[in-house]
């Protein structure tokens, strides 16, 4: 995913439970301004199928750049869907 952003954020959130991934996404893109970075880690199973939709609700692109057997890496663009 190419952005013109000037700031990026990296976010590993392998192992933390859900609604929490959740919450701690939320509360960081908060911080940030439109078109800014965020790349997020997270186990594959219900928080990719939780955090995904809903960071896209809250008006957020996503798109998966990596993954493993067991995570999977976002990259989210604050604001801009």
């Amino acid at each position: 995913m190419k952005s013109d952003s000037s700031h990026f954020e990296v976010l590993d959130l392998r192992g933390t439970p859900c609604p929490i991934n959740f919450i701690r996404c939320r509360l960081l893109l908060e911080e940030l301004s439109p078109n800014d970075c965020l790349q997020v880690d997270l186990d594959k199973g219900e928080p990719e199928l939780t955090v995904i939709p809903g960071l896209k609700d809250e008006g957020h692109r996503v798109e998966v750049i990596d993954e493993g057997s067991t995570w999977i890496r976002l990259m989210v663009v604050c604001g801009a869907q």
